[in-house]
Order: structure tokens, then C-alpha cells, then sequence
């Protein structure tokens, strides 16, 4: 029988996993059902701080599961996988709303059961995923039987129920409620800008280099005036590459496909109101052709593009990575068209987001540069989002997540939500294709002169400028063994045991991250163009930027090219990958250039915007993870998975 992926029940630091699929409610009361998993793992009772105010506004999603869901996952597979006599042959979105969809009677349920409670209908979309309402929270303490409660949790105070949440027991299956607990606010961008945030007008100092090692040390002893030591001997970091280098290093300069029409969908938080200009502004400067017609497109909400600033929502954070990954897309992919939809926030509604180019078939490969730190996450949240990720596998539409920028979350001495590592979600999901990061130097001629797993250890200049302090863990590409997805097919015989089961307590291997990496690491980062605010004016300006919001993209572009032709689209891409031969990738592996290329120099501005209250310097260790519990090693690893794209001959595997 074939194996398919699964979500397992995992009690946050238990010492086992439970085995059962969530496919439903359970735990039936006499005229109520609870909603498993509806309680989220991080609302310890000691973080407790009281009951939320009841007059507080709620705006929540129920979730209905889908009629036959074993069938559906085994046709998402079936339909993904190369030599299957059903690859390739997708449902449109109507087959598959006919075939698995709750029917309307079932909505209908909900939607009244609502009502009676005093809540607003707002909205339910083609696919009757759920069902959107608002109301107090007095009304949602009363309809789902708990007490919502204020709870502190990594600097933030959240909303989660203090009990699990049930249902009146005739309600057709509802797979969980997202919005009632504030899960959706630790949501974080998975790039990473040097010292400031773009939208505060951010330029990397000088001295850096054109390409990876075009400076060193001894080449400039005293950059600023402030003497350095030239033992070792290490480089300046690049200014930031650009399309040329990056399609060099990937071979795509050596390539006649641009991935002309192909739709890559962008999904982020908010909208960038000057995204066009820039994007065009930095294509015209770096050799690639500018948007033409209806190449380029935005789907937002009323207001989405002029969100203030303020401490709940970041929106002026989230412009930075609209403009990365528009631009990073257009890089590895310049004709393919490319649909941009913007949450109207970071904090509830990217799972809608999701639903809604999944529903609507907005494009066939969609990219998203965000995750959730780690995998503790009530169930019910996850599960919702998961059965999204199978209409799009059966759709023919491929969803990538980037990784993370934190390795394992334990930050070199205690996991982030767990007692041990962890690696972040959604990109853990087995209908997810996980891109990693690397740290990738490029040479003079734009060709890949070595390429590391993106594990960054940092080390300061001391006080007396005479040594180097001592490295410390700084950032790198998220990885590991999940604890909620045990192992899907297409890795095993490819993910070694001890990767798969590195969790000692567990003896089933699970799912592991990532599948494949590319280029994240913000120290041989990415150079992006964006409008952004300095002391004498708005204007555009260009900074290097990375982290694995940048290798998702650049992926998700040179997936467009593969697909370019096909009478068919890739769809869900994972069994191709881990079915391609190893001369498709480049196998990432600690580097061993040695100590005269094991780190990059960098001068940072104390103020980040002129270096008028001085440089800070700083160097960025390659491939430094003595904290971590991911390695990059020979073969398949938990820091950049399969490895790297290696041009025409990774295009032609997975494209066929």
C-alpha cells in the first residue's frame, strides 16, 4: 500500500507521539463535541494574565474539513508523483469542490449556528472551506464553551482559550477555528536585513566587494580609519549580487527558457504602493526586462497599500519583502507572469490568503517568505492549512515555503517552543516543497565558486581593535525533523534514518526540511531596489538582503522556467525532486576554502542610515553551526536538503 503523508497528534514536550490522523472532532459530550487541538501548545498556565475583556472584538474562521479527506490526500499524491498512472492529471478547482468540498447544507448549519449566537456572516469562499464571522468575545466565550484569556508569550500578550472549544454535536466536521486565538500573530518574514529595517532607509557600508572576494583585509587595513587584523585574512562582504551573478551561478545565463507563460503567485502581508515603479527602477539597472502588460498584478483589499505603521502590524517591514520577492522572482524567471495577493495583515488572515489562490487557481507555482517559529501550534490550526496544501497538490499547484531563518530554533541553548529543536511551519507540511538557504560566493565571471550551508556564526571587533571576540550563532537556515508530519513517501531511502528520527524519543521517521536550497544567506545576499525613507528625501535606493524569504522566491522563479512548455504544470514538485538524479543539484556541504574564505567582513552603521555616530565591524563565519542540531553534510541534509539547482540539468529533471 502506498504510504502517505499524515498529521500525527504530538504532545509539546512529550516524551511520545501520538499516531491517530486529525481528520476530525473527537471527545463527543452528550450535546457538545470538543475541537481537538483548539488549545495552543504555548498558552501555559503560567503565563497566564487574566481573562480577555468581553467586549473585545473577535474575527475568526471556522473550518470545515473535506468530504473523503483519505481519498483526497491519496489523489494529491497520486496526481504529483512521476511513473504513477495518474501523474499529472489535476483537477480544476470545480472538480475538485464537486469531489470533496463540504456541501452546502453543511455551511448552511454553521452559518445559522453562528447567527444564533449573536455573530456577523462575513464571507465563505467557492471551495466552502470555512465560514468567516465576527462578533465579542462574550459571544465566542458562550457559543464554543471556554473562557478566552490574555497570555504572555515571546514579548507579546495573546489571546487563547483557556479551555479546549466545542461545538453542538449535530454541526457537520469542522476541522478547527483560526482567529479566535492569536496563533496568526508570531508569524514572522523569513529575510534578514544587516542592522535596520528597509523602511528606515538602509544602505550596507562600504568597503564591500563587486563579487566574493574582490577585497580583503589587507587590501583595505583601515576602512573608516579603524585598524583591523589582517590575521586571517578575511574578505569584505559583496555589495549585494545581482540578477547577472545569480543567473551565472546558476546556470540560467546558459538557458533559453524564461518561464513565459507560467503565473508565479507572491503571498505576503499588505502591498507596497510603489512596487511597479521600483521593480521596473531596478530591473532597467541590472539588465532585465521590464513588466509588460498584465505581466505583473496585485489582488489586495481596499486599503491594504496604505496601512500605518504602528506596533500590532508592520507593514512598512513587509513592503521590504513584497519588493524581494517580486524582484527575486523576476531574476531566475523574467517572463513568467507573477500575481502578488497581500493579506490586509500579518496577524489573521495569510490562511485565507492561501485559500483564496488555491481556490481560484490564481497561478501553478505560488511562493510564500513566511513561517511560524517553530511547530507549536494548535492542531486545529495547523490542520485547517493543510487541507488547503492538498486541494492545491491536487490542483497542480505547487506551494513553497521558505524555511527559516533561525537553523533549529534552540538558538545554541534552548528551543524556541520546545524542549529540543524544532523546525518551522508551514514549511514542514509533506505538501510543502521547504527551500533552505545557503551562503553562495560568486566570482568575477558570475560563475559559483563555492556555496555553503547558510549556518552564520558572528564575531565583533573588541574594544581595542586588536583581536576578534568569540563567534557566536547568529542566523541560518531552518531545518530538522518535524513533530507533527510523520515521513511522507518521496523521502524515504533518500532522508538518512538518523535525520528522519532525530527526535530520540520517537523511532517513526517524520517528515524533514528543507527539500532544497538556494541562495539566503544576507551576507552574499541579494541587491533589491526600493522606495525608502532617508533625512534629505523618499527615494528609490538599493541594499543587500537575504535569508530564506530570498531563496523561496529565486526557487519558486527557476521552477517557472522548468515548468515553461509542459503540456501539464509540476504541481506539488516534492517527488520529482527527491526522484531527480544527484547531477540536478549541487550537494551543499560545510565549505573548505579554509580560514581565508571561512568569513566576510562587514562595516555597519551605528545609526543605519549615514555612519555618522560610526562603523561597527563585524565578520559573518561560514557554515558555523556548533550550536545547532542541523549539519550540512555530504548527501542529503537538514540545512539545505537535496542541495542546489545546478541550471539545465536541474531544469530538465524536474521539468522533464
Amino acid at each position: 500500500m502506498r504510504r502517505l503523508p499524515r498529521i500525527a497528534i504530538a504532545a509539546v514536550a512529550a516524551s511520545t507521539v501520538g499516531g491517530f490522523a486529525l481528520t476530525g472532532t473527537a471527545s463527543a459530550a452528550p450535546a457538545r463535541t470538543d475541537l481537538p487541538g483548539s488549545v495552543p501548545p504555548w498558552a501555559a498556565s503560567a503565563s497566564f494574565k487574566g481573562a480577555s475583556s468581553t467586549s473585545d472584538t473577535v474575527g475568526f474562521r471556522v473550518y470545515l474539513g473535506w468530504r473523503n479527506s483519505a481519498q483526497a490526500e491519496a489523489l494529491a499524491t497520486a496526481v504529483s508523483t512521476p511513473g504513477n498512472a495518474q501523474y499529472g492529471k489535476y483537477l480544476s478547482p470545480a472538480q475538485f469542490r464537486q469531489q470533496f468540498a463540504p456541501g452546502q447544507s453543511d455551511v448552511t448549519a454553521v452559518q445559522q449556528w453562528l447567527r444564533s449566537n449573536g455573530f456577523t456572516v462575513d464571507y465563505t469562499p467557492s471551495n466552502n472551506h470555512y465560514v468567516a464571522a465576527e462578533g465579542t468575545v462574550a459571544e465566542a466565550n458562550a457559543a464554543f464553551g471556554t473562557t478566552l484569556g490574555s497570555y504572555t508569550y515571546q514579548g507579546q500578550t495573546l489571546r487563547a482559550p483557556e479551555s479546549s472549544l466545542s461545538v453542538p454535536a449535530g454541526l457537520p466536521n469542522i476541522s478547527g477555528v483560526i482567529g479566535l486565538d492569536d496563533s496568526a500573530a508570531l508569524v514572522h518574514t523569513d529575510h534578514v536585513v544587516a542592522d535596520a529595517p528597509p523602511s528606515a532607509g538602509f544602505r550596507n557600508a562600504d568597503p564591500t566587494s563587486a563579487y566574493y572576494g574582490q577585497y580583503r583585509i589587507s587590501d583595505i587595513k583601515k576602512p573608516h580609519g579603524t585598524a583591523l587584523p589582517t590575521k586571517p585574512n578575511y574578505s569584505y562582504a559583496p555589495k549585494g549580487y545581482t540578477p547577472a551573478q545569480i543567473r551565472g551561478a546558476y546556470g540560467l545565463d546558459k538557458v533559453a527558457k524564461d518561464g513565459s507563460g507560467v503565473t508565479v503567485a507572491i503571498i505576503d502581508a499588505y502591498a507596497s504602493p510603489t512596487i511597479v515603479q521600483d521593480a521596473n527602477e531596478y530591473f532597467s539597472r541590472h539588465g532585465l526586462p521590464q513588466f509588460t502588460g498584465s505581466q505583473f498584478s496585485q489582488v489586495v483589499a481596499p486599503g491594504t497599500m496604505k496601512r500605518p505603521e504602528n506596533p500590532r502590524q508592520d507593514p512598512q517591514g513587509w513592503y521590504g519583502e513584497e519588493t524581494l520577492d517580486v524582484e527575486a522572482v523576476h531574476t531566475t524567471a523574467p517572463g513568467a507572469n507573477i500575481v502578488y495577493v497581500g493579506s490586509p495583515n500579518n496577524y489573521q488572515d495569510m490562511d485565507a490568503a492561501l485559500n483564496h489562490v488555491v481556490d481560484q487557481k490564481l497561478a501553478t507555482i505560488v511562493t510564500n517568505s513566511y513561517g511560524w517559529s517553530g511547530e507549536a501550534l494548535p492542531t486545529g490550526y495547523v490542520k485547517p492549512q493543510h487541507d488547503t496544501l492538498v486541494q492545491a497538490a491536487a490542483e497542480g499547484i505547487g506551494v513553497y515555503f521558505s524555511s527559516g531563518d533561525s537553523g533549529d530554533e534552540t538558538d545554541g541553548t534552548s528551543a524556541t517552543n520546545y524542549a529540543g529543536a524544532s523546525p518551522d511551519w508551514p514549511a514542514t507540511d509533506p505538501f510543502v516543497t521547504a527551500v533552505g538557504g545557503t551562503s553562495l560566493a560568486v566570482g568575477a565571471s558570475n560563475n559559483r565558486v563555492f556555496e555553503a550551508g547558510w549556518e552564520t556564526g558572528k564575531q565583533t571587533l573588541n574594544t581595542k581593535n586588536t583581536t576578534w571576540n568569540p563567534a557566536y550563532y547568529l542566523y541560518g537556515s531552518g531545518g530538522g525533523a518535524s513533530r507533527l508530519f510523520t515521513q511522507p513517501e518521496y523521502q524515504a531511502g533518500v532522508v538518512p534514518s538518523a535525520i528522519a528520527t532525530a527526535h530520540g524519543h520517537r523511532s517513526q521517521p517524520m517528515r524533514t526540511v528543507p527539500d532544497v536550497s538556494a541562495l539566503g544567506d544576507p551576507n552574499t545576499g541579494m541587491l533589491v531596489g526600493q522606495t525608502q525613507s532617508f533625512p534629505d528625501g523618499s527615494y528609490y535606493d538599493e541594499y543587500r538582503i537575504g535569508g530564506t524569504s530570498l531563496s523561496s522566491p529565486l526557487l519558486a522563479g527557476m521552477m517557472a522556467v522548468a515548468q515553461q512548455g509542459r503540456s501539464t504544470a509540476i504541481g506539488f514538485a516534492n517527488p520529482a525532486l527527491y526522484k531527480a538524479g544527484a547531477g540536478a543539484f549541487h550537494d551543499v556541504v560545510r565549505t573548505a576554502q579554509g580560514t581565508q574564505d571561512s568569513g566576510d567582513v562587514r562595516a555597519d552603521y551605528a545609526n543605519g542610515v549615514d555612519g555618522s555616530d560610526g562603523y561597527l565591524f563585524s565578520v559573518r563565519l561560514f557554515g558555523w553551526d556548533k550550536n545547532l542540531t542541523i549539519h550540512a553534510v555530504t548527501g542529503y541534509d537538514d540545512v539545505t536538503g537535496r542541495g542546489t539547482p545546478t541550471g539545465a540539468a536541474f531544469l530538465s529533471a524536474v521539468g522533464g
